[in-house]
């Protein structure tokens, strides 16, 4: 899939775990968890702006486009 979601990477970054941000936020742990393996269709832009207030960070840093390679 050509969007990658490095939430993972902002979590390390910030000292912070899974479990933290979900109550922060108020998502379950679980829907979260699906969010960080990029399992999902979508993501609300309420959900979004959350985080990113949480953990101090542009959308840009927990989303990336890499587009698939010509052929597949």
């Amino acid at each position: 899939m050509p969007i990658i979601v490095n939430l993972d990477v902002m979590l390390a970054k910030r000292k912070m775990r899974s479990r933290d941000l979900a109550a922060r936020i108020g998502i379950a742990e679980q829907n979260l968890s699906l969010l960080k393996s990029g399992k999902v269709k979508g993501v609300r832009f309420e959900t979004l702006e959350r985080i990113c207030a949480e953990l101090d960070c542009q959308p840009g840093d927990l989303l990336e486009y890499r587009p698939e390679p010509a052929g597949e």
